[in-house]
C-alpha cells in the first residue's frame, strides 16, 4: 500500500507517514498485506498471505522469556508458519474479542535486517465479510525524526482522536479510504464509517497534541518525470495538479470496481445485458445503449469473423437519466438494424477500438444522422459528448455499447475513454461467459428431448400418462428421467430418477444411467438387483456418477407391484376402490453411486383401477420448506378426480407449480394399474395387451 520516501521531517511532523496496511479474517489469517507492510517488516505479500496475524506482527502477544527484554524485539520467521503456536492462538482470540481499537509501540526483529520500531494502530471489523481486524503500522524513527523537526526530542505515542476535534476533521475523513487497502464500495464505507466511529489514528507529542496521520505515498512517478523534463506542469504547486489527478484516479478505480460487483451476478444472457448497460448510469453517462451480434443474443455458436456493413445488430438494452419514454421511438429496445460504414459506429465495430467525440456539433450530429434512413438521430447526440466502446472477447467484437453525456456535464476525456474500455472488456467477458452458458443450455436442453423417451400410453394392463418440466433456475436443465420398460409376461418396469446436479453434464450422465436401466431390465432381475447393478455401474464410471432412482415392476396378471428405491422420493398410490392415496412406505435405500448399502425388494398388491404416482424431488421440495408438506401436498392433489390420466398429471402440477416457478426441473409419470383379466375364448395369448400371461 506504501511507497518508500526518504524519512523526512516535514512530512512526518505534519503526520504524514509511510504506512504499512495489515487485514486478518476471523481465524487470525492475514488476508490483506500492503507493500508498505513489506517493506517496514522485509516479508513480501505472497509470503505472508495466509499466515497467523501474531507471528507475523506479534505486537499484541504478551511478552515471553524469549524477547529481548531492553528492546522488545522479536523475531519475524523467513518461511510462512503453518499455524501459529498455542499462546499466538489464545493472543489472537482475545484479539478478535476486543470490543474497542488499540494503539502501541513495538519493535520487531526483521527476517534479514536490524530490528524497527512501529507505531501501531489496530481496529476490530465487525459485521459481514471475512475481516476481522485492520492493523496500520509506521516507522517510529521516521515520526521520532519528524518530531524533532517540529522541536520536540521527546519520545512520542500513538492514538485515537475523534476526527471532528481534529483541524480539517472533514477533509480527513474523506481522504481516509487513501490509508485504507483497497475493496468494494460498500465494504469501504463500512470499514471508513468503523474507524471514524471508533476514532482517528493520530501521534502523540509530549505537548498532548493529537497530529492526525495520512498517507504518504511519495512523489508520483508521472510528477517526477514532468520535474526531470522541467516542464511547466512539473513545476505546480504541491497538493493541487496531482492531487486532483490523483483524485480522479481514483474515481476511475472506484467506479471500475463498483461495476464489477454489479455485473456479472447471473449468467442470464438477459438479465446480464441489462447489468452491463445499466452500469454506466448515471454515474458514467448520461445515456447508455448496448447492442449485440445476433449469434451472441440467441446464445449460438461464436461468431465468425469481423462485422461488416451487412452485420445485423441488435439493439437489446437502453439505460438513461432522461424522462422515462423519450427516447422509445428513436432508439427502440429490440430493433435488428445494419449500421452505414461511415460512422462512428460502424468505426468502432470494425477496429475492435473506442470512439470518442468530445462535442458533437451541429455539423457532425446531422452529418452522422443522414446515414440513417427514415431516423433522425440529432435529438439524440446532437450537443453531447459520445463514447462508443466495443463488447469483446477473445479478440472478436461481441457487440458495442454507446454511451452519451449531455451538455453541461463534463465531456469524455481520455481517461473516459481508458475508463469506458475496461468498462466494456469486463462487460465482454461477462457477456461471453453468458452466451457460452446460454449455448451450453441449449445444447443440453435439445439432447435431453431427445433422450427422454416416448413413452407408450397404452401398454398391456395399464395407462401411462407422463410430464418433464425444466427449472427455472440457471442450469435449469437437469438429470431428471422417467421410462416404461415391457418385461416378458406382459409385465412393465416403471422407472424415474435424478442425477444429481443441473446442466450438460447431468443430461449427459442421464442418458447414461437410462441405458443402464434399460439394459440392466432386460435381465429380468428384482428390482433390488437391477438398483444394485446399476450402483456398482455408477461406482466405476466415477465417484461423480450419483443419482436417485425408484424401479417397480408390475405384474398385471398377478395384480401386484414389486418396488426398490435408491434414494428417491416414495411414490404415491391412489386407491380406486375408495379414492384415498397413501405414500408407500418403502426403504429409502442410498443414492446410485454411494454403495456399500444394500437394496430391498417390497412387494404390494393392488386393485385394477389403482394409480401409482411416481416424481422427483422438484415437484415436491421447496427451500425453506418441510419436504413433508409437498408429500402430503402430492398426495391431495394426486387423489383428485381426473377425466383423463393426462387430466390428473395437469393438476398435480397445477396444484404443486402454480405460478410454473419451480427451481428444479421435474419429471412425473402415473400408471394406471389395469390389470389382465382371463382370455376371451379362442383369443391368442396377449391379444390387445389382456391375453394372459404366456409363461
Amino acid at each position: 500500500m506504501g511507497s518508500e520516501v526518504t524519512p523526512g521531517g516535514d512530512a512526518a511532523a505534519c503526520g504524514r507517514l509511510p504506512l504499512g496496511v495489515v487485514v486478518a479474517d476471523g481465524d487470525g489469517l492475514v488476508s490483506h498485506w500492503s507493500s508498505g507492510a513489506g517493506r517496514l517488516l522485509g516479508v513480501d505479500r505472497q509470503a505472508a498471505l495466509g499466515s497467523p496475524l501474531l507471528v507475523r506482527l506479534p505486537v499484541f502477544a504478551p511478552q515471553d522469556d524469549d524477547t529481548d527484554r531492553e528492546t522488545g524485539a522479536r523475531g519475524l520467521p523467513d518461511a510462512p508458519p503453518k499455524a501459529a503456536a498455542l499462546p499466538e492462538l489464545d493472543s489472537w482470540l482475545a484479539v478478535k474479542s476486543a470490543a474497542y481499537p488499540r494503539a502501541g509501540r513495538a519493535v520487531l526483529a526483521r527476517p534479514h535486517g536490524t530490528p524497527v520500531g512501529l507505531l501501531w494502530w489496530a481496529y476490530p471489523l465487525l459485521g459481514p465479510g471475512p475481516d476481522r481486524l485492520l492493523v496500520l503500522i509506521a516507522d517510529a524513527a521516521v515520526a521520532a525524526a519528524g518530531a524533532g523537526a517540529a522541536g520536540d526530542r521527546t519520545e512520542i505515542g500513538c492514538g485515537f482522536a475523534r476526527h471532528t476535534t481534529l483541524p480539517g476533521g472533514r477533509a480527513l475523513a474523506r481522504r481516509l479510504p487513501d490509508i485504507l487497502p483497497r475493496m468494494g464500495p460498500a465494504r469501504g464505507a463500512r470499514v471508513v464509517a468503523q474507524v471514524l466511529e471508533w476514532g482517528y489514528p493520530v501521534l502523540e507529542v509530549s505537548r498532548r497534541e493529537h497530529v492526525p496521520i495520512t498517507a504518504d505515498w511519495g512523489v508520483p512517478k508521472y510528477a517526477q518525470r514532468r520535474a526531470r523534463r522541467g516542464g511547466p506542469r512539473g513545476a505546480a504547486a504541491p497538493g493541487h495538479g496531482p492531487d486532483l489527478e490523483q483524485a480522479a484516479v481514483r474515481e476511475r478505480l472506484e467506479f471500475l470496481d463498483e461495476v464489477s460487483g454489479r455485473i456479472g451476478s447471473s449468467l442470464d444472457l438477459e438479465v446480464t445485458i441489462r447489468e452491463v448497460t445499466s452500469a454506466a448510469v448515471p454515474r458514467f453517462a448520461d445515456f447508455a445503449g448496448t447492442h449485440l451480434r445476433a449469434q451472441v443474443l440467441a446464445g449460438d455458436t461464436f461468431p465468425d469473423g469481423p462485422p461488416d456493413v451487412t452485420t445485423v445488430w441488435h439493439r437489446v438494452w437502453v439505460e438513461h437519466d432522461d424522462e422515462p419514454g423519450r427516447w422509445d421511438d428513436t432508439v427502440p429496445v429490440g430493433e435488428a438494424l445494419a449500421f452505414p460504414e461511415h460512422t462512428p459506429f460502424f468505426q468502432c465495430m470494425v477496429t475492435g477500438e473506442p470512439v470518442l467525440i468530445p462535442y458533437i456539433d451541429d455539423e457532425l450530429g446531422d452529418r452522422i444522422s443522414g446515414q440513417f434512413e427514415k431516423r433522425d438521430l440529432r435529438p439524440l447526440i446532437n450537443g453531447r459528448s459520445i463514447l462508443i466502446v466495443p463488447l469483446k472477447a477473445r479478440h472478436v467484437v461481441l457487440g458495442f455499447m454507446v454511451l452519451l453525456r449531455r451538455n453541461g456535464r463534463g465531456q469524455f476525456t481520455a481517461m473516459d475513454r481508458s475508463t469506458g474500455a475496461e468498462l466494456a472488456a469486463r462487460a465482454g467477458l461477462v457477456l461471453d461467459n453468458a452466451r457460452m452458458y446460454t449455448y451450453q443450455e441449449n445444447i443440453a436442453e435439445t439432447l435431453q428431448g431427445r433422450l427422454l423417451p416416448r413413452v407408450d400410453p397404452h401398454p398391456p394392463g395399464c395407462d401411462i400418462a407422463t410430464r418433464y418440466l425444466p427449472g427455472t433456475r440457471l442450469g435449469r436443465v437437469g438429470g431428471d428421467w422417467f421410462d416404461t420398460i415391457g418385461l416378458p409376461g406382459s409385465r412393465l418396469a416403471l422407472v424415474v430418477g435424478d442425477v444429481m446436479g443441473h446442466g450438460l453434464h447431468s443430461a449427459v450422465k442421464m442418458g447414461q444411467f437410462r441405458t443402464a436401466v434399460q439394459t440392466l431390465a432386460v435381465l429380468d432381475l428384482p428390482p433390488a438387483q437391477v438398483l444394485r447393478h446399476l450402483d456398482d455401474l455408477a461406482r466405476r464410471l466415477g465417484d461423480r456418477y450419483l443419482a436417485t432412482c425408484l424401479y417397480a415392476v408390475y405384474d398385471p396378471s398377478a395384480a401386484r407391484l414389486h418396488l426398490a428405491n435408491a434414494g428417491h422420493i416414495p411414490p404415491v398410490l391412489v386407491r380406486a376402490a375408495d379414492g384415498g392415496s397413501e405414500l408407500l412406505d418403502l426403504p429409502t435405500g442410498v443414492p446410485i453411486g454411494v454403495g456399500g448399502v444394500p437394496f430391498e425388494t417390497v412387494t404390494r398388491d393392488v386393485a385394477p383401477g389403482d394409480r401409482l404416482v411416481m416424481c422427483t424431488d422438484g415437484l415436491v421440495e421447496v427451500r425453506g420448506q418441510d419436504i413433508g408438506d409437498g408429500l402430503a401436498a402430492l398426495c391431495e392433489s394426486a387423489a383428485h378426480p381426473a377425466a383423463s390420466m393426462d387430466d390428473a398429471c395437469d393438476t398435480i402440477i397445477r396444484a404443486l407449480n402454480p405460478a410454473g416457478g419451480r427451481k428444479d426441473d421435474v419429471a412425473l409419470l402415473m400408471a394406471r394399474l389395469n390389470g389382465i383379466g382371463p382370455a376371451p375364448t379362442g383369443a391368442s395369448p396377449g391379444t390387445c395387451g389382456r391375453g394372459p400371461n404366456p409363461e
